[in-house]
């Protein structure tokens, strides 16, 4: 298995592409809250899983242009948000994913005339997943488009999956966003949509948005992302990870 750096990355908060504005990543945690439940007649702890959480933190520059860094992060929204990590923009690789509340904007002015700012996003909801980039970082398409598809590795799976949209820039009238299918990537078992697999229509951006399928549901080894539209539109620019469940996940 090859080895690789960080370099190349990528953090998008709430459909905006920050990623030019963040120097540091430091924290991309999960997982869930134990919890003991040790019998006296044990000699060693017993645990059973706990509460689902996430949480990320990174170091931003200083950027005060408009749609930058400081607009989107200084007000602290109330609302929760997504953060989306990606290592390297390239299709098929590893992302994570938190819909959060984004804590603080805590900003520090170095001696040595840095001026930076601290932030840390906590899930609220789901966790924190790691899933797949369906699209290659950011993917800008000028009309219905068919993705490529992403071998995620195994025969199907039957418990479901869930994806997360960030759609940073759009122009036109309507694009619907969804997920297709196939067992062999289309050789002889054409893509076909994935039930439960499509976004709300996008009728402007900057948006986000997390959809989930039934937690029974078969998905296939192969998956896509394609963008199709009624009225027409000339510009879209998203991003799309999926999280594919190789077990029963509750939420």
């Amino acid at each position: 298995m090859s080895k690789s750096s960080g370099l190349g990355d990528q953090l998008l908060i709430a459909g905006y592409d920050l990623g030019e504005d963040i120097g540091q990543v430091g924290n991309i945690g999960g997982g869930n809250a134990p919890i003991p439940c040790t019998g006296i007649t044990k000699s060693a702890m017993q645990r059973l899983g706990g509460k689902r959480d996430g949480r990320m933190e990174y170091t931003a520059y200083f950027n005060p242009s408009a749609g930058r860094v400081h607009e989107r992060l200084s007000p602290l929204p109330r609302a929760d948000v997504l953060v989306t990590y990606l290592h390297t923009e390239t299709l098929g690789k590893p992302a994570a994913c938190c819909v959060a509340k984004q804590l603080n904007y805590d900003g520090t002015r170095g001696d040595d005339g840095s001026f930076r700012f601290a932030v840390a996003a906590q899930a609220n909801g789901f966790g924190l997943e790691w899933g797949r980039q369906l699209t290659p970082g950011v993917r800008d398409d000028t009309g219905a488009t068919n993705g490529t598809g992403v071998d995620f590795g195994t025969g199907s799976t039957t418990f479901g999956l869930q994806a997360y949209l960030h759609v940073t820039e759009f122009t036109g009238t309507d694009v619907t966003i969804k997920l297709q299918q196939s067992s062999d990537d289309g050789s002889a078992d054409a893509y076909a949509d994935v039930t439960g697999g499509a976004f709300t229509e996008v009728t402007s951006g900057p948006t986000w948005e997390r959809i989930a399928t039934a937690d029974d549901q078969t998905v296939e080894r192969y998956l896509r992302v394609v963008t199709t539209t009624t009225a027409g539109f000339t510009s879209l620019s998203f991003q799309v990870t999926v999280a594919r469940n190789d077990a029963v996940v509750t939420f």
